[in-house]
């Protein structure tokens, strides 16, 4: 179809176009519109911020600590060698050798697109929430701005006669027996009671009112996000200086006051001792395997988006590994910070350390605010800790609205390209009201179902699909693209993940996450059936959209259903390098416009000499027309 725009016109071959005339009436399609990263580190700092984010802080260190302590590390970095690396890698290249978002990047098997529909679904889901945790660290930082914070002493309107304050023990010099058993800390009477004021809901079927403090600190948290995406990569890019550094300077600082704490080696004792029996077991390793998945946000898009704003030639292979390395050793830093102070917690409480340790919001909302009280100048330390986590989930959260925003806008150039700041505003607007349930007093139990529900099998299904269909229905060409891009080929450990190790890990995250499936629960409450099922739909849904995709692309081709299918999962015409000095050999015939029998003359008229990426550009060209041949001769 697009043959007919340009029959009429006379063509001109390319060597007599004037470099200022080349855009001519290509003009619209051009991707100068779309934008670059601004800045060298704009993309790594992006990268890293997303990556770090609120897991490597409450999820890490409590893995770590119930999965052989030390051991742990062992699994860990073998997974992140066989999924974790290899992944990134290929999200990366998809994203930079194309230049386009996660459903426009179908383009390179059309049948899959669905595949980037249920990323979208996924990447929404999760964007609802993980704002919402944001809003909770927005209340704290407000909350800690007093001279004493008010989670430290029992005595307040929302405290019950379980309240139990640790500075009351001390004093009373415990030779009286306290049962310490039934009783509760004042930090999470604070969080469930005042915060959540989670006793004005009987369920997750009766939400009871909406918390306007919190509704307004969701509000905020919107808006701030919104701020930093209003110009895209642009202004995101410039923001990520500040959220993706920053967290290390008060990383560094929670640690240093935390290992100068007595007691503090209790605690970080705990955390590391390694045991080793623990990696007999399966689990351990699938632990490992989920960190690394969810830690570095592979399959969410993030990434791909990401790359996709990056030139053709930026060395993302190195970046790759300063990513995912510095991630890993993040998580270990954040244990350190977290069990210093736990120890310290355990050793004045007078209990063991898994008898404080937590994991999740409750390890941020409850636990160490709580160890915090007990320091001295504790608002300024809370005051740090809380901005730490702001910092850490911010940036996380303009990765996952880019990825929406790109998607989109790269489905429908002409229509929402100019308008990308008006578009992002409906959309935060629009995710800001879904996310209004959980700002009421039963909000917690649909922020927990959402998180255990909608990034779980779903987003496995996903990364599994991209896998395959890269390596098995796109095949050699992958390889042969990043050769072009990059001017080296991927090495064969590169091509064994992708071929199996990858794909063959994550099936078994696949089958253990269904096997050992656990209804939710929080706390004692458990979820009613209705509620899970809703779960299990948001996660089945995501897997839905492949098929449904699949349908629709076979409908719009034409001959047999095989015929159609086969035509369906081949590239598109216009996949491949978005700039057309960076397309060669066989991109060079899918630009619409160019009809020059030579590439090469035109790059050295247009870009003088031949640099080594053109000559990466001949090799390929020449391997081409070899594989061609062999075919032809079968």
């Amino acid at each position: 179809a697009w043959h007919g725009t340009h029959m009429g016109l006379p063509v001109t071959p390319d060597l007599l176009v004037s470099p200022s005339s080349q855009d001519g009436e290509l003009g619209s399609e051009c991707p100068e519109d779309r934008g670059n990263w601004t800045g060298r580190l704009d993309f790594l700092l992006s990268c890293i911020g997303y990556c770090v984010g609120l897991g490597n802080v409450w999820r890490f260190p409590y893995r770590a600590y119930t999965n052989g302590g030390g051991a742990f590390l062992v699994p860990y970095f073998i997974m992140l060698a066989i999924c974790g690396i290899p992944i990134f890698f290929m999200e990366l290249s998809l994203g930079q050798f194309s230049s386009l978002g996660p459903l426009a990047v179908w383009k390179i098997s059309p049948l899959f697109k669905g595949v980037g529909m249920g990323t979208i679904l996924i990447v929404s889901l999760v964007a609802i929430y993980y704002n919402m945790i944001i809003a909770y660290v927005l209340f704290y930082l407000f909350a800690s701005l007093t001279s004493d914070l008010p989670w430290q002493h029992c005595g307040n309107w929302w405290n019950t006669e379980l309240c139990l304050d640790h500075h009351v023990l001390r004093a009373g010099n415990s030779s009286l027996p306290i049962n310490i058993s039934n009783t509760v800390s004042p930090s999470e009477e604070y969080w469930s009671r005042y915060v959540l004021h989670i006793q004005g809901s009987s369920g997750i079927g009766d939400p009871g009112r909406i918390r306007w403090n919190l509704c307004l600190c969701l509000l905020l948290s919107w808006t701030i996000v919104y701020l930093c995406i209003l110009k895209g990569v642009k202004s995101s890019g410039k923001v990520v200086y500040f959220t993706a550094t920053f967290p290390y300077l008060i990383l560094v600082m929670l640690l240093i006051r935390g290992v100068t704490l007595e007691g503090a080696w209790k605690g970080i004792q705990f955390y590391l001792t390694p045991q080793f029996d623990h990696l007999l077991s399966s689990k351990v390793w699938i632990e490992a395997a989920l960190q690394i998945f969810y830690s570095l946000g592979v399959g969410f898009g993030g990434l791909l988006t990401f790359a996709s704003y990056n030139t053709f030639h930026q060395n993302i292979y190195r970046d790759t590994f300063i990513v995912t390395l510095g991630n890993a050793i993040t998580s270990i830093l954040a244990g350190f910070a977290i069990f210093s102070v736990l120890g310290y917690m355990s050793q004045e409480l007078g209990v063991p350390v898994n008898q404080v340790a937590k994991a999740g919001p409750g390890l941020a909302f409850v636990v160490y605010p709580q160890a915090m009280t007990m320091l001295p100048l504790s608002p300024f330390w809370s005051f740090l800790f809380f901005f730490m986590l702001l910092t850490l989930g911010l940036d996380s959260q303009f990765a996952f609205m880019e990825t929406i925003v790109t998607a989109v806008t790269d489905e429908f150039p002409y229509y929402l390209r100019p308008k990308k700041a008006s578009f992002s505003a409906v959309i935060c607007i629009a995710l800001f009201l879904m996310g209004l349930i959980l700002t009421t007093e039963g909000g917690m139990y649909w922020l927990v179902l959402l998180d255990d529900y909608s990034a779980g099998f779903g987003l496995m299904v996903v990364v599994i699909t991209t896998c395959l269909v890269v390596t098995r229905v796109y095949g050699k060409r992958f390889c042969r693209d990043i050769h072009m891009m990059l001017g080296f080929k991927p090495g064969s450990y590169f091509r064994a993940c992708w071929m199996v190790l990858s794909p063959a890990t994550m099936m078994a995250l696949l089958v253990y996450n269904i096997v050992k499936y656990q209804p939710s629960e929080y706390g004692n409450y458990q979820f009613p059936t209705w509620a899970e099922a809703l779960g299990i739909l948001m996660g089945v849904l995501s897997c839905l959209m492949i098929p449904l995709g699949m349908v629709v692309a076979v409908l719009q081709e034409e001959g047999t259903l095989w015929e159609r299918v086969q035509q369906a999962s081949r590239p598109a015409m216009g996949w491949g390098p978005a700039l057309e000095e960076n397309r060669s050999g066989a991109y060079v015939a899918s630009l619409a416009g160019s009809q020059s029998p030579k590439p090469l003359m035109v790059h050295m008229r247009k870009y003088g000499g031949i640099t080594s990426y053109e000559n990466t550009a001949i090799e390929v060209d020449r391997e081409m027309e070899e594989e061609e041949e062999e075919e032809s001769m079968i």
